[in-house]
């Protein structure tokens, strides 16, 4: 099929697309909401050192991003199995095997835990990688239709989300089943990962690689260098990148306290739950709305409008006291407006493949991919490091009554941290991009007239 066919998508590739997110969630939202509890509390590391273990293991992830989307895109295209399919089915098992090993706390020296924590980490993060470059590229060939991307991206948020909602209120009930949490946690981390697997099976087996880039373009080596050029002059995806950075760190800053807040400033660690079944619940009401918003006024508005309720809703839960009532109404509409941005980012970043072929003459999904990969592995190291220097500098002590200046400095972390965070991100996005829905649909007619014509 032309690669600039416009195509149609039905309900079942939608909900296919969005089962590979909730199956990536499954395990990695595991390690952004409980790995830092998990090393603190009972791996016993510091959680500066809990914090060091993220950072640098997101830069190694990174860089492993960069190596799987230039072997993904040097791969030649299969009628059977499809370019980015295999790589879902075949690397589900291994990601989950991962998945469990960094919830192990082996009774080690404390050097010894440290280097296990660094180990499980990274080849979790290697085999995260595996599955995640070659999904999220999966949109760019699925469809170029503009409104059939948007409703892709929220799909995935859909799955996204859901995964968020088993893990937020399964996890916990699960773990203090057990009387030893080194027991609760693996077995907890299992269960989750083989789910994972089953929706990684139901992506595979669902979803269809609709466009197929010519022979000429896709036969053609691209040369590093001018790989690395093109990503360095395309301004679109320069700022989403910086946006994202922004974006994405402060959400998994959010993921990472959210069990520390509920159960030291609110006195409920079971209140988990009820934050993730009511984000869930705003969440697919902004997933909704999402691409009848962008359709009636833009993308790039849409975007802008959602990040500023998320803002105004931060900035709200931070200067009142802290109360289970209110603190719970502001976080569900930050959740609402926050899902509105975290969903269009996927279908800008689909934009970026085009506007890069239009721009190059080269089509390389898994190198765009993974380049904006990296910088979200960035944030991510960010927003793994951040919350365990913090907690060692306001004085977090693991299962212990904590002092007032703790309990502020949380709340800073929770509310305040991120605000500031989404305020620059809409500040890039509103000045600087400038990838306008318009501008997109030229990009798409002008590279239908240069295929039809090779």
């Amino acid at each position: 099929m032309n690669s600039q066919t416009k195509q149609k998508l039905s309900l079942r590739e939608k909900l296919g697309y969005g089962a590979g997110d909730l199956g990536n969630g499954l395990m990695f939202d595991l390690g952004q909401i409980y790995l830092l509890k998990f090393y603190t509390d009972v791996l016993g590391i510091s959680a500066y050192t809990a914090g060091l273990v993220f950072l640098i293991s997101k830069i190694f992830d990174a860089f492993a991003d960069s190596a799987v989307g230039s072997f993904v895109d040097s791969r030649k295209y299969s009628s059977k199995l499809g370019k980015f399919r295999p790589f879902i089915l075949f690397g589900s098992i291994p990601l989950a095997i991962t998945t469990v090993l960094t919830f192990i706390a082996p009774d080690f020296s404390y050097t010894s835990k440290v280097v296990y924590a660094f180990a499980t980490y990274m080849l979790f993060g290697f085999a995260y990688s595996v599955v995640n470059i070659p999904f999220g590229s999966l949109s760019s060939v699925m469809t170029n239709d503009p409104i059939e991307r948007t409703k892709l991206a929220s799909f995935r948020g859909l799955g996204y989300q859901l995964s968020i909602f088993i893990t937020g209120i399964a996890v916990v009930p699960m773990i203090t089943e057990f009387q030893n949490p080194k027991v609760g946690y693996p077995v907890a981390m299992a269960v989750m990962a083989f789910v994972g697997v089953i929706a990684h099976y139901l992506c595979y087996r669902n979803v269809k690689e609709n466009l197929v880039v010519s022979s000429s373009l896709k036969e053609k080596k691209v040369p590093f260098m001018e790989i690395l050029k093109s990503i360095l002059t395309n301004r679109p995806m320069l700022i989403l990148c910086l946006v994202s950075i922004f974006i994405i760190s402060a959400t998994f800053i959010k993921q990472a306290v959210q069990i520390f807040y509920a159960q030291y400033n609110l006195n409920n660690i079971h209140l988990i739950g009820i934050l993730t079944s009511l984000s869930m619940g705003v969440t697919m009401l902004a997933l909704f709305l999402t691409p009848l918003l962008t359709t009636r006024f833009g993308k790039k508005n849409t975007f802008l409008v959602g990040l500023s309720i998320s803002i105004i809703a931060e900035l709200l839960n931070f200067t009142l006291p802290v109360q289970s009532a209110t603190f719970i109404v502001f976080y569900g509409i930050s959740a609402f407006g926050l899902a509105i941005p975290n969903t269009l980012l996927w279908a800008h970043i689909a934009d970026v493949i085009e506007y890069n072929e239009w721009k190059t003459g080269k089509r390389t999904e898994g190198i765009i991919y993974s380049s904006y990969s990296f910088f979200r592995k960035m944030a991510q190291a960010l927003a793994g490091f951040l919350p365990g220097m913090v907690l060692g500098m306001i004085g977090y002590v693991p299962n212990a009554v904590q002092s007032a200046k703790t309990l502020t400095g949380l709340k800073g972390l929770f509310f305040l941290l991120p605000a500031v965070s989404f305020i620059v991100a809409a500040l890039i996005f509103a000045f600087f991009y400038n990838l306008t829905d318009a501008k997109h649909k030229q990009i798409l007619n002008e590279l239908e007239t240069r295929n039809n014509s090779n």
